[in-house]
């Protein structure tokens, strides 16, 4: 067996819900993350699943974690990803991530049901336009999240 396919065997399959939360103006919300070993990133609310937790269920939790923002249910999923990368925490692994797409109207999220990590990490929240998300000088992952977002407008 090769490298690449003992360290692709090696990888933890990360479990995670993704919410493309979009408020009353068509904007999405996005949380900028500054890891003090890494180029900032932007990236939806969303996060992994507790063991034994389904997607949805994660996708509610986990927006009221980031968030504050508590609802009953996020809906239908929208979209599938897998990718390899590398954690916060350091830890390569291949994602699983569901995405679904709840909408709100605009509000100031509220960080108190934030990890330490999180605390440490996330340095700013902020609504995008389709537009601005095209123009935007930082990474933002996914990278096809403006495909999902115009898919989703569309709807």
């Amino acid at each position: 067996m090769n490298e690449s396919a003992v360290n692709e065997s090696a990888r933890r399959i990360r479990r995670a819900a993704r919410i493309l939360l979009i408020d009353e103006h068509e904007r999405l919300l996005l949380i900028r993350f500054a890891p003090p070993t890494r180029r900032a990133f932007w990236c939806g609310v969303g996060g992994e699943c507790d063991p034994h937790e389904d997607f949805h269920a994660a996708a509610v939790r986990e927006l009221f974690e980031e968030t504050g923002l508590s609802v009953e249910g996020c809906g239908p999923e929208i979209a599938q990803r897998r990718d390899d990368f590398i954690t916060l925490e350091g830890e390569p692994v291949t994602s699983d991530e569901r995405f679904f797409r709840v909408r709100t109207t605009n509000f100031t999220p509220d960080c108190a049901g934030h990890t330490e990590l999180e605390r440490a990490l996330i340095k700013e929240f902020r609504w995008f336009t389709a537009a601005e998300l095209a123009q935007w000088h930082e990474p933002v992952f996914p990278m096809n999240i403006l495909d999902l977002l115009l898919a989703e407008s569309a709807r």
